[in-house]
This record gives structure tokens, sequence and C-alpha cells, in this order.
């Protein structure tokens, strides 16, 4: 009761702070709130008011509203629409059975910054918007750079797993080569969503300031063209110079929202102009800025698929990049992306703007690898059984491996890809009949198992094999430093979901991991905040 009390003086506390930057303003949604941002810089969340400040605070600042104040979870406001697929987790898979795991890759980091955005708000954890994979993904890595004509590089760690006395962890981590400096040409088209729903400033507002952040890498070898949407899809620029800055960002700016959500025409307009303007060999790219809550038209996850999927064959990727909260359809803005060979990002403040659209800009908009899968077979003279940790929306039957019609995961210049398994020794039989069934034990050639990659080039349909051996010898007693920070995010993220397969671990535990490399990771503010992240939770009883 007390704490209820905190949030209800909290709440209106944060209100009487703003009134007098909030307007009303009639929508088909409703009468929403703009928050003005230079007020929401002092109130970043109530557990940065009771609790240590964030180390992300100083460098951008969440945008605040009610739920903010810690009333949502309550019960007191009852907005929420979110929609989020259901995760079923991954098991255990028993080599003799099952020797192959197979799976497309993954590089979308949207479930980390939502997670973050609730922890932040101190909101309700949702289990389903928990994807380990993209919170692993978030992260950089210390991986071998790669060399040949392999657009990757594969890096495979070994060590105890932290949560499981009787187990190990492997960790298969990707890198992909950066561009030179001289980048291909860039045609984008901003798809913007100018519907009532968008309307408060952790939408529109900051949709607005992310394309600006974006527009200041454009030079005169880039065309941009801006499409927006509500109740209709209207042409706001049309194959603009990169260089013509000025003119592109008071575009972004005369942005106005009001009225409902047709996605769909705004997606087909964005294809048709990104076809007008397409640069042969360079990279072409719609950029969806919404909250996915689309209500008019084509509108269900399915219908949206089956448009972008016939899209995709023009050599146009489509990325995704979402915003806000109550309403907001994860779902369908994972599925636009997974099904228009892009990538997926939640944008949550100014500073995660910058990180997607600035720092890692060549890995948001540039691809060196489409349709990369993974197989891993594995040695049952030295495994008996195995986990994959997430990657559970991924997941591919053994024989799309070799399909080179069936759709996967795209890796941007200089990525990684990192995937944690969970591993029990072998100590019985097997009557596997691939790589390692001599003798039905397997075969004792120091081999644990063998990763298999398939990708094709971006501008190719035909895809090639690489095979990397990975040695029992890499084990270490001591955990490296990747695979590390790797199990503390999976180990937090199952806590997180309560999965049955982390034991009795508690956010303390992780804390005791992390530890370990502690003085590393203070390099790194997003590690840095990472932690922070997972002390907030364990002072709540995680």
């Amino acid at each position: 009761m007390k704490n209820t009390f905190k949030k209800i003086l909290a709440a209106i506390s944060a209100l009487l702070m703003l009134t007098s930057t909030f307007t009303g303003c009639s929508s088909a949604e409703g009468n929403d709130l703009v928050v003005n941002e230079e007020a929401t810089g002092a109130m970043y969340a109530q557990d940065t008011a009771i609790e240590n400040e964030s180390p992300m605070a100083d460098a951008g600042a969440m945008v605040i509203d009610m739920k903010m104040a810690g009333m949502y979870e309550e019960g007191y406001i009852d907005f929420n629409t979110e929609e989020y697929n259901a995760i079923k987790e991954n098991s255990f898979e028993s080599v003799a059975s099952n020797p192959l795991s197979t799976f497309s890759v993954d590089v979308d980091t949207a479930s980390y910054t939502i997670l973050r955005r609730k922890i932040n708000s101190n909101e309700g954890i949702v289990k389903d918007a928990i994807r380990i994979e993209e919170m692993i993904n978030y992260f950089d890595y210390d991986y071998t750079e790669p060399t040949g004509d392999v657009p990757f590089s594969v890096t495979a760690e070994m060590s105890d797993c932290p949560w499981n006395e009787e187990s190990k962890l492997v960790l298969v981590g990707l890198q992909a080569e950066d561009i030179d400096e001289e980048r291909a040409p860039l045609n984008l088209v901003f798809l913007i969503d100018i519907s009532g729903s968008m309307r408060s400033s952790d939408k529109i507002g900051l949709v607005q300031e992310a394309f600006c952040i974006l527009t200041e890498s454009l030079d005169e070898n880039d065309r941009v063209s801006i499409v927006t949407y509500a109740g209709n899809d209207d042409v706001v620029l049309e194959g603009e110079s990169g260089d013509n800055k000025r003119k592109i960002k008071k575009a972004i700016r005369s942005l106005e929202t009001g009225g409902a959500t047709a996605g769909a025409d705004g997606i087909n307009t964005a294809y048709d102009i990104a076809e007008k303007y397409f640069i042969e060999g360079g990279n072409n790219r719609i950029i969806l800025a919404t909250d996915g809550d689309l209500n008019v038209g084509i509108s269900s996850e399915a219908e949206l698929t089956e448009l972008v999927e016939e899209k995709r064959e023009t050599g146009i990727f489509l990325s995704t990049m979402g915003f806000g909260s109550g309403n907001y359809k994860d779902n369908k803005m994972e599925a636009l992306a997974d099904n228009g060979n892009g990538s997926y990002s939640y944008i949550d403040s100014l500073l995660e703007a910058e990180k997607v659209l600035s720092e890692e800009l060549n890995s948001t908009l540039y691809t060196v690898a489409k349709d990369v899968k993974l197989q891993v077979e594995f040695n049952p003279a030295y495994v008996k059984e195995y986990r994959l940790i997430g990657y559970e929306n991924r997941a591919l039957a053994d024989k799309d491996f070799e399909d080179d019609t069936k759709d996967a995961g795209e890796i941007g210049a200089g990525h990684s890809v990192t995937a944690i398994y969970e591993l029990i020794s072998a100590n019985g039989e097997t009557d596997s009949e691939l790589k390692y069934s001599e003798a039905s034990s397997g075969i004792e050639n120091g081999e644990i198992m063998t990763v298999s990659i398939r990708y094709k080039e971006p501008d190719e349909d035909e895809s090639k094999l690489s095979e990397y051996p990975v040695a029992e010898s890499i084990y270490t007693e001591k955990m490296p430093e990747n695979l590390c920070f790797a199990a503390a995010v999976a180990e937090f993220g199952m806590i997180l979901r309560e999965s049955e397969y982390v034991g009795n671990a508690e956010c303390k535990d992780v804390l005791e991991l992390l530890d370990m490399y502690e003085d590393e990771y203070e390099d790194d503010v997003y590690k840095d905040e990472f932690i922070w992240l997972v002390k907030t939770m364990n002072r709540r009883g995680y």
C-alpha cells in the first residue's frame, strides 16, 4: 500500500509538472497527450528518482508518460493493447534422435529495448516480449574479423553452465565484414506512420528526431523519399538528393498526426517509389517507422507478411523501427522486417536512435549476406543432449537448410550474430547415421560439433556453404569474456521469463557472473546499462 501511495503521488507530481506542456488532441483513437521533451528529461522514471540513476540517463532521457509514474501495472489505467507472439521455449533435444539443429540467424534487437523500456517505466514484464537471442545480439562482442572470400568469421567458446552444474555452454559467434570507406549509394524511402495513435513525443516526436539523425549521414550520391500514411498515403518528398539535408529535415519536421492507420497502402506506395529511384549496385531500402497499430485495410500479421513476401523479390529491403507503448504491435513489426529481408529495431530514446542510425548505420542499412542459415550437427560421442537458447521463432526444418527458396535472416555490415547452446555430455549409445555415426556412439575425434552455414550474396539467389568443426579443446574452466556476458544476458532473460531451465537462479547470480569481467564492461555504456538493469530487477526481488 505504501508503494502504491508513492506511485499515485509520483503520477500527480508528474502531471502537475507537465500541465503547461500538454496539448489535447482529438483523433480516431481518442484524446492523446503530447509531452514536451524538455520537461520529460527531468523525469527519467520512478526508479531513477528513488534508486541509483541509470548510466544512460544523462546520455538520452527516456520519454515519460503516466505509466512511468508506476500506475499502469497497479490497474489504475487500463489502455494496454500491445501484442506479442507467444513463445514456446526450446527444450532439450536428444542427439541420438535429433542430431541436427537448424535455424535462421537473427540480428533484430527490439526485444531488448522493449524490455528496457518496461523496466525503466516500472511496467509489468511480458514474458512473450522476451526473445533471448535478440537480447544477446543487442551487444557487441570481441570476435575475430573475417578474412578471405567468406563475408563473416566464426568464433566458438565453451565453459561450464552457471545455472546448471550438470551442463556446459557453448557459444557460436559470427562476425560480418564491414564495408569499405566508400559505401554504395543509398536509395531510401522513409515510410512514416502519422495516424492519430502516433501523436505523442515518444512516437512521432522521436520518429522525427531519428530520421533527422539518419539524414546527417547522407550525401549527394544518395536519394531520399518520404511517404506517410494515416487514413490515406501521401508522398511528401520524392527522390531528393541526400546532400539537401535542410530540405529533408524540413519535410520530416513538418509532419502532423491524425486519422486512422492504412499501413498497407503506405507500404505499396513506398515500394513503388523505391522502384522508381532504384539504384543498381546501391542499397535500396524502405525504413518503416510506426507503432504497428494498423487498423484499416490489410492489417493482420498474415496479410502483411504475404504482402511483403511478394515485394521482397524486387531487391528492395524493408526494415522496421518501432515506437511507443500502450498500443504497440510487436508481432506485426517483427513479421514485416523478417519477411522484408530487413532488421527490426525498437527506438525508446534519442540515444537508441543514435545507436541504430548513426553508430551502427552500416549494420542497419548494408546487407553483406542474406538468407543466412545455421545448422549444427552434434557428435554423440561427446554430446547427449542440447538446447538452443532462444531463436524459437527462427527454427527451421532440417531439410530447409539446403532449400534456397526458404527465406532466412540477413546480416548487416560489421554486425555480429551470437547463439548459445546448453549441452549435456554423452553417456550412452546412439544410432546416428550422419557425420559422427561411425561406431554407434559416434566418432571420438575431438570434435563436439560442426557448424554449417549457408548464405547468399546480397544480389544472388544461389547459396554458398561454409563448415566449421568445433573441437572439445575450446573448453576453458574460466568462462571467456564473450561467453560470460552472453550467458549473463541469457540467464537474465530466462529469470524474467520464469524459464523452467534456469533452476533457482536469481538476478544476484547474474551479477556474480558479471563481476568476473566487471572492469571490461565499464567501458561499454550499453553493457554498463545492462548491469544497472539487472541491479534494478534484483532490488525488485527477481
